[in-house]
């Protein structure tokens, strides 16, 4: 599982919002993607380990 298609979705998902800024899910699409955008590093470590811990085996050969 990589991080970018995650992003991608979130990234989508926030504009579908856009048209109401102060919205509660525009404003937790907007946070969410613009922290994990920050921290992609930190976040495909999350996703390594998630993955690896449901049995999902080797993350590097995994997409």
């Amino acid at each position: 599982m990589k991080a970018e298609p995650i992003l991608a979705k979130l990234y989508e998902l926030r504009k579908d919002y856009a048209d109401e800024p102060e919205s509660d899910e525009y404003l937790a699409l907007h946070h969410a993607f613009c922290f994990l955008s920050y921290k992609v590093s930190e976040f495909q470590k999350y996703l390594d380990d998630a993955q690896a811990s449901a049995g999902g085996g080797d993350s590097e050969t995994d997409a």
